[in-house]
C-alpha cells in the first residue's frame, strides 16, 4: 500500500500544478531588448500553397521604453497590466485551462474591405508543443464563430493558437475558414544578447 500511495502522489502534485497554471499578460519587464520571434505562415486552398512568407516580432527602444517591430511598425510594450481590457477581448488574461470568452473585432485589410468577427473562445489545454523553432508549453486556445464582411461574405471561421509564457507569443497559429487552411508557425527564437 505505502508504494502505491508514493507512486500516485507525484502524479496528483503534477495534475494539480499544471490544472492551476495561471498566466498573466506580459508586460515591458517581462522584454529584453533585441529578442527576436521569426515565423513561417502559408495558405492552402484545396491543398495548394497560394500565398507564403515570413512574420518577424523584434525587441527595440521605442518612446523612451521598448516596443515590438514586425517590419513596419512599432508597438509600444505596456508598462503595466491593462486593468480595462475590452469585454470582448482577443485575450482574456490570465490565462488558464477552461477559462471561456467572446471575442469581437471590427477590421479592415489593405484592400478596404471591412469586416467584423465574432468567435466563443476557450482554452483547452496546456501542452508541449514541437514546432520549427523547438519544444514548448503553450496554451491551445480555440477560436469559433462568424465572420462577415462588406462584400456580403458570412461565413463560419475556426482559429486555434498555441500561446507559449516562456516565449511571450504564440508559436503556432492555424485559420479555417471554410474555403482554405492558413498556417503561421515559429521557425526561431533568438534571446537578447544583453543581459
Amino acid at each position: 500500500m505505502r508504494k502505491r500511495v508514493m507512486i500516485s502522489m507525484p502524479l496528483v502534485l503534477i495534475f494539480f500544478s499544471c490544472a492551476s497554471t495561471k498566466t498573466s499578460e506580459p508586460i515591458v519587464k517581462d522584454y529584453q531588448m533585441g529578442e527576436k520571434w521569426t515565423w513561417k505562415w502559408e495558405r492552402k486552398v484545396e491543398g495548394e500553397v497560394r500565398a507564403e512568407g515570413e512574420d518577424i516580432q523584434e525587441v527595440v527602444k521605442y518612446n523612451g521604453t521598448l516596443g515590438l517591430w514586425n517590419g513596419v511598425d512599432t508597438l509600444e510594450i505596456p508598462i503595466a497590466t491593462n486593468k480595462n481590457q475590452s469585454s470582448t477581448p482577443f485575450r482574456n488574461w490570465p490565462l488558464k485551462v477552461g477559462k471561456k470568452w467572446k471575442y469581437e473585432s471590427e477590421w479592415e485589410n489593405n484592400e478596404g474591405t471591412k469586416g467584423k468577427t465574432i468567435q466563443d473562445v476557450k482554452v483547452v489545454s496546456f501542452e508541449e508543443l514541437s514546432v520549427q523553432a523547438g519544444k514548448f508549453k503553450a496554451y491551445k486556445i480555440e477560436y469559433k464563430g462568424i465572420v462577415t464582411n462588406s462584400r456580403g461574405f458570412k461565413g463560419e471561421m475556426t482559429d486555434i493558437w498555441w500561446y507559449s509564457p516562456e516565449l511571450k507569443t504564440y508559436i503556432k497559429h492555424i485559420n479555417d475558414d471554410g474555403y482554405g487552411l492558413y498556417t503561421n508557425e515559429l521557425t526561431s527564437y533568438k534571446k537578447s544578447r544583453v543581459n
